[in-house]
């Protein structure tokens, strides 16, 4: 028997050798995970971080090692292994290149949750990781009430003043206020519990995700969703009750909060009063988690079989479309566009070829960008916690996109987080290129 196959017992683990993990029992990378991973090598060049800092300890096949350290009972979960671990970005590209099939998002994400058990970050980092992750991303009210907040201040001369006076750049936020996402006048919150009915001959029903952020910042691709959706013939159902899908939480190790709001979710998506074809998302990381609960609830006897009903349903926008087939539209598009997949939809959903089809129908020509699957930085909340890093990594990324222009005259991706962090890197570069949804580009040719 290896010397590192883990043996549970009360809240602790211990090796077969009798030695202490370093490691709880809830939540624990195992030898089942980590021992498939062959530190071949081919992950290297696919991690954004590795190609950035060139350290083995910021590549997937470096942390697998770190993790195993750790199980041994070798390693403390300590600075040095939470500084490693916490600039992963999960973006999975390692996934795509492992020819192992390791489930290294599996390992990340039950490491991070052992670090928020086991390690005590500063202060100030503490309140704020409790304020965004228990409080504003579980309370839609809450969450309204704090984008309210950043709209006035957006749309006040206060915003002008502290970028002018230095005040930013004294507190170490000027490049991060730059980021924050231009909060919407009309949120989406109200179109909650809603029923869009399809429009002409109905070709199916489905239940639409509406995200958390998506309501307040993107309510304009949210409606145009539903109005997409409805064009080509679908009902589309806007459940009440629904919540945040979790995915920010479980990437940070908040993963009992994760199975709180999946709960929440499939309560609602599953109330046995509906039946849906799919239930749909317009955002890659969201999708990607929806589709995570039957890991998540696995060991939940109450939800595990509803967790994976639950996942089985779940469908990205463009894939859910791609496989119906739109209906003609009322006008074509006729321009060049380039594509960046987001790697919650390329790597962690396997969906590459749907976004692409769907623009090509509506007469859009693809001109592809080199490494169109490669990170561009953004990473749920990563861009925030890890800005600098972020920040080179998304200027690759602009390299890649500046080497398609001005031949291609939009940059269309298919996630939120890639479309702020795209425009982010436009504006940097002053690149004069609108950065658009597919959903967007597919909607204004409906309407």
């Amino acid at each position: 028997m290896s010397e590192f196959v883990q043996i549970e017992q009360g809240t602790a683990a211990v090796n077969a050798s009798g030695c202490p993990s370093n490691f709880s029992a809830k939540d624990k990378p195992d030898w089942d995970l980590y021992s498939t991973c062959i530190h071949c090598g081919l992950c290297l060049n696919h991690c954004p971080t590795y190609r950035v800092l060139g350290t083995e300890m910021d590549s997937p096949r470096g942390r697998i090692y770190q993790v195993l350290q750790v199980d041994a009972g070798r390693l403390p979960i300590a600075d040095s292994f939470v500084t490693h671990i916490d600039r992963c970005l999960g973006c999975l590209a390692c996934e795509t290149a492992c020819p192992s099939g390791v489930q290294y998002g599996h390992i990340v994400e039950r490491a991070r949750a052992q670090i928020e058990e086991h390690y005590r970050r500063p202060l100030l980092t503490r309140i704020l990781r409790w304020a965004f992750y228990k409080k504003i991303l579980r309370d839609y009210h809450l969450l309204a009430q704090s984008a309210r907040a950043l709209r006035w201040y957006q749309n006040s001369i206060w915003q002008s003043f502290a970028r002018k006076s230095g005040i930013l750049k004294l507190l170490g936020l000027a490049e991060l206020e730059k980021l924050a996402p231009e909060i919407d006048e009309r949120f989406f919150f109200g179109e909650i519990s809603m029923l869009i009915p399809a429009m002409g001959k109905k070709r199916g029903r489905v239940a639409f995700h509406a995200g958390c952020i998506a309501n307040v910042a993107y309510s304009s691709l949210n409606y145009a969703t539903v109005r997409l959706l409805s064009f080509n013939g679908i009902d589309v159902y806007i459940t009440p009750r629904q919540r945040c899908c979790g995915a920010l939480h479980a990437h940070a190790g908040y993963r009992e909060d994760a199975r709180t709001l999946a709960r929440r979710n499939i309560d609602t998506f599953l109330d046995g009063s509906q039946h849906y074809d799919a239930i749909v998302t317009n955002a890659a990381g969201c999708g990607s988690n929806l589709k995570q609960y039957g890991d998540l609830l696995a060991e939940d006897p109450q939800y595990a079989e509803r967790a994976r009903i639950f996942s089985a349903k779940v469908k990205d926008v463009t894939e859910f479309l791609a496989e119906i087939t739109l209906l003609e539209p009322r006008k074509k598009f006729q321009s060049r566009v380039t594509y960046q997949d987001p790697c919650h939809l390329a790597h962690a959903q396997k969906v590459r070829s749907a976004p692409r089809e769907l623009l090509k129908a509506v007469g859009a020509t693809i001109i592809e960008m080199p490494h169109q699957d490669q990170c561009c930085g953004n990473a749920g909340t990563y861009n925030v916690t890890e800005n600098e890093l972020s920040m080179k990594i998304l200027s690759a990324k602009m390299d890649d996109i500046a080497s398609v222009l001005p031949e291609a005259k939009l940059i269309v991706t298919a996630n939120v987080g890639c479309m702020l962090q795209l425009n982010a890197g436009a504006q940097q570069r002053g690149i004069n290129v609108p950065v658009r949804h597919v959903v967007e580009v597919l909607n204004d040719c409906y309407y």
